[in-house]
């Protein structure tokens, strides 16, 4: 049975407020995350990310804007089926909390609620596996990208 939450921490060197708009505004997700990112930043906004992938498809996912605290706190659900509210049995909750260090950012990024959805043991599975390799790649990105940001984000 697989964990019903994915975790990681890492520092980055980019003062709050750049790493904040590197992961809420879709131009700068395009370039640490996706392929196209469509985001209205405001709880209860809705979205979606999308992966190309291998050159033959597009992977898209919804999500909906679940809590936004400028510049410590951004929530969303996300991987809901179209047409559906997204909710703890279909969608599970992505979390970002932003700590200033000094001229650094420290985040934590959380996937949980994974045990809640409804599918089946082995894509329950699947999804951790996928997502816990996913969210260490991707963190590695932001933790890159962000810092080149400076200068270029508006303060």
């Amino acid at each position: 049975m697989p964990a019903d939450r994915i975790e990681r921490v890492i520092d980055i060197d980019a003062p709050i407020d750049v790493v904040w708009t590197v992961i809420t505004e879709p131009e700068h997700i395009n370039r640490w995350f996706t392929d196209s990112a469509e985001l209205d930043l405001r709880p209860g906004g809705e979205g979606h990310f999308a992966w190309d992938v291998k050159g033959t498809s597009r992977k898209k996912v919804n999500l909906r804007v679940e809590r936004l605290e400028p510049p410590h706190f951004f929530s969303f659900r996300w991987d809901h089926p179209d047409g559906d509210e997204p909710t703890e049995t279909n969608a599970p909750l992505v979390e970002f909390s932003l700590e200033a260090q000094g001229g650094s950012t420290r985040l934590r990024l959380v996937e949980s609620g994974l045990e809640n959805v409804a599918r089946s043991a082995e894509e329950k599975e699947t999804y951790f596996a996928e997502h816990t390799s996913g969210w260490m790649h991707f963190a590695e990105r932001l933790r890159e990208y962000a810092p080149k940001q400076q200068g270029v984000v508006a303060r």
